[in-house]
């Protein structure tokens, strides 16, 4: 059986589930109510609650489910799902490895976390050019959309000088959401590489063993690495001949 959650913002769909769904289960409540979401919305997110008496998927809904989860691999900008099934929670842990959007689980007492975290701001990127410099500040964790809200900035900065000079600033960087989102930073990597002339990474703690593998897609560029303490020795360094 499911029901719909309602009172969430626009682009927020919520289910609670329990017992064994079946496939009119998916078609009359899940299916339409998603479809419809995507003509109103380019992404939306997802709440699910999976009450204690849940016991899965039939045959025919987990068709369903797939079928609709294939069509709209990229729909979704983000899922909740609430749960104190262990079970559940190993298969939706093993399932967020494989999505292109973040997933994160909370326990049946903590619904109101769950709305929260669908409700509030992720991780940002920062961009600033003076002169030939273009700093890039990564803050907090990144989800594809991200990237893609930085896309038309990040491009007319670097229309705007011939050979930048460019500074990573990863001192607040928490890491990526979802493979989406580090796909998306790869694709910008293999955009923009070739452009600068010089790369300064600022970073601490686990990021310093992240910095050299960054630097090796700038193969071609003089580059350094700085600890977080250092940020004004990589801006002297990044201005320097």
């Amino acid at each position: 059986m499911i029901q719909l959650i309602e009172n969430l913002p626009a682009g927020t769909l919520g289910f609670s589930c329990g017992g064994q769904i079946s496939g009119d289960d998916m078609q009359r409540l899940v299916i339409p109510k998603v479809e419809a979401a995507l003509l109103e919305h380019e992404r939306i997110k997802a709440l699910v609650v999976l009450q204690p008496d849940f016991e899965g998927l039939s045959l025919e809904a987990a068709w369903d489910d797939t079928n609709l989860g294939l069509r709209h691999w990229d729909g979704f900008e983000r899922l909740a799902v609430v749960t104190d099934l262990g079970w559940v929670r190993q298969a939706t842990r093993a399932l967020a490895l494989l999505l292109p959007y973040p997933v994160q689980q909370f326990n049946l007492s903590n619904l109101d976390g769950a709305r929260r975290w669908l409700g509030e701001a992720l991780g940002t990127v920062h961009l600033e050019r003076q002169g030939e410099v273009i700093t890039i500040s990564l803050i907090g964790l990144l989800d594809p959309e991200v990237y893609a809200r930085i896309d038309d900035d990040l491009a007319n900065l670097f229309s705007e000088v011939d050979h930048p000079r460019v500074l990573l600033d990863l001192r607040q960087f928490d890491g990526w959401l979802a493979l989406g989102a580090l796909r998306q930073h790869l694709a910008l990597i293999r955009d923009y590489r070739h452009r600068a002339q010089k790369l300064a990474v600022v970073s601490n703690g686990p990021l310093m063993q992240l910095a050299p593998r960054l630097i090796k897609t700038f193969s071609h560029v003089n580059t350094q690495t700085f600890s977080s303490s250092d940020l004004l020795a990589a801006q002297d360094w990044i201005c320097g001949d």
